[in-house]
Order: structure tokens, then C-alpha cells, then sequence
């Protein structure tokens, strides 16, 4: 056991500063702006400002479902913001989502624009243009909601609590690993009970409640997440793993999860998405005569 930690009676930032971890670098106690710089806009209506972590999957993964299914007009343009490197703290992003967090949506189709932050708002928001992935009979429309606000306030625990400590932290720590894998697993039986019973989150048809679900809870038992599948004995939510395949082999997940993403195979990075033929041309394997 480390020392206890006597926590001073005014915090000040000058304390975390030197603690380490992997964001770090990027972390801060105040919103706005570090530097000026504005954001590219393409041709297409919806343009998405984001990163391929869990979040910004979700966004990537509801256009090329939408594409999928026939709505033409949810034609996008992709555009990678580089967390790392403090892109979501340039003047232009912080317009668009003044919490400068990933993923950022703004549709031009509107006057004048209108912005769209939050990952599950933005589904929201998707899903009502196009009345698409969103019930509408007023039962099954309230599932929905429900299993996608469920996601939005239980991810962080798994993100922010678990995945930090477990995976981030500049040192390895018995109680917050240990507190945070106990949400995380009694998370996964939340999910593992419903699913026992229902193919998807909100009943037979797939949903936002699922695209909204799958990049963390999906990608997590599928040994994607943190490198901990052996650690939380993922095997054992079973109904979980069944879904998690179901969603995994469809094709726009597969597209979804290719847009912005920087690391892994380059034949699965496409840094920016503005066609849909950039998919086979434009990954990084093929750019710079596939030296990229």
C-alpha cells in the first residue's frame, strides 16, 4: 500500500501537473480556446469533426449505416481532430463544442448551421432527419432512449474510470483498478441479462441504442479495449458476445470503424473520409505509393 494521500484544503492545478498518465499533456482545468485556427469545410452537408476512439466510432458508424441504407443525402465529409496534438482546443472546434470533445458535427443544410455536440445527441440528431435507427411507435422509441442514455452514463466508468486506471495511469493502483473493474463487469451483466432476452438493446430491430453501445461494450468483449478481455473474463457475458459479433460483421460498422482511425493496420486507417470510394483508395497503406 502507497502512503495516504492527504488532499490539500484549495486544489491547484500546478499538483496534477507532473502526476504523469497518458493524456497528461492535453488535460487541463478550464474550457475555451489555446490558439486560433479554424475548421476545413468540405462540399457535403454534414461535416464530422472527430477521432476513431469509442465515441467517434459511433458517428463514423451511424453515416455509413444511413449510407447503407439508402439516405443518400447523409453524405459526409470526416475530418481527423487529433486529440494528442490538441486539435479540440483550436478556435474553430471550440465554436463547434465548447466542452472540446470528440466527435463535432455540423450540418450545413441548415440556416445558419447548426452544431451538434455530445456522441449521443448526435445520433439523436441523425436519427431524426432521417427517421432512421429510432423507433417510432412511442414504446419501443422510449426503449431506445433509455439503453442510449444508459450508454452515455455508464461509458465513463468504463473509459474515464476503468480503462484509465487500468490501461493509462502512470502506475498501477489496487483500489481504483479494483473499484472500477467491479462497475465495469456488473455493467457487462446489465447488458449480458437484457441481451438474453432480445436480440438488440431496444427489441428485435437495431438501433442508435446499439451503435451508441457497440464501439464500448462490443469492442471491449471483443478484446479491442484496453487489453483486458482475460482480465474481465469477457468470455463469460455470453449474450454480450453475440452481439457483439452480430454488430461487428456488418459492413458500415466495419466502414464506420475505418473513418479517422490513426493506429492498427494502415489498410484500416482512413484519416479523412469525403466519398465513398476513398474506402479503397485513399486508407493509408495506399497513400505516398503505399509507403504511408
Amino acid at each position: 500500500m502507497t502512503s495516504a494521500y492527504i488532499p490539500p484544503e484549495v486544489w491547484t492545478w500546478e499538483q496534477e501537473k507532473d502526476s504523469g498518465g497518458r493524456f497528461a499533456s492535453i488535460n487541463r482545468p478550464v474550457a475555451g480556446p489555446t490558439h486560433v485556427k479554424a475548421l476545413p469545410v468540405g462540399a457535403h452537408r454534414f461535416q464530422l469533426y472527430s477521432l476513431a476512439t469509442p465515441n467517434g466510432n459511433k458517428a463514423a458508424i451511424m453515416f455509413e449505416e444511413l449510407l447503407a441504407a439508402g439516405h443518400s443525402a447523409a453524405e459526409y465529409d470526416a475530418w481527423l481532430i487529433q486529440i494528442g496534438d490538441g486539435d479540440q482546443f483550436s478556435s474553430g472546434f471550440v465554436e463547434v463544442n465548447p466542452n472540446s470533445k470528440i466527435p463535432a458535427l455540423m450540418d450545413h443544410g441548415t440556416t445558419p448551421p447548426t452544431r451538434v455536440f455530445e456522441s449521443g445527441a448526435i445520433l439523436l440528431y441523425l436519427a431524426e432527419q432521417f427517421g432512421a435507427f429510432l423507433p417510432q411507435d412511442a414504446p419501443a422509441r422510449t426503449e431506445c432512449l433509455s439503453w442510449l442514455f444508459w450508454q452515455m452514463a455508464s461509458a465513463p466508468f468504463l473509459g474515464g474510470g476503468f480503462g484509465h486506471f487500468y490501461s493509462y495511469a502512470p502506475e498501477k493502483l489496487e483500489y481504483p483498478i479494483n473499484r472500477y473493474a467491479m462497475e465495469a463487469k456488473r455493467q457487462l451483466d446489465v447488458l449480458d441479462r437484457h441481451l438474453a432476452g432480445s436480440a438488440y438493446l431496444a427489441g428485435d430491430a437495431y438501433t442508435i441504442a446499439d451503435i451508441a453501445t457497440w464501439p464500448w461494450y462490443g469492442q471491449l468483449v471483443l478484446g479491442r479495449l484496453y487489453d483486458a478481455a482475460t482480465f474481465l473474463d469477457v468470455e463469460s457475458y455470453e449474450n454480450v458476445l453475440r452481439w457483439a459479433r452480430e454488430i461487428d460483421a456488418r459492413p458500415a460498422v466495419r466502414r464506420g470503424c475505418m473513418v479517422n482511425r490513426t493506429s492498427g493496420d494502415p489498410a484500416g486507417q482512413l484519416h479523412e473520409r469525403h466519398d465513398a470510394s476513398d474506402f479503397e483508395l485513399r486508407t493509408e497503406d495506399k497513400r505516398d505509393g503505399g509507403k504511408a
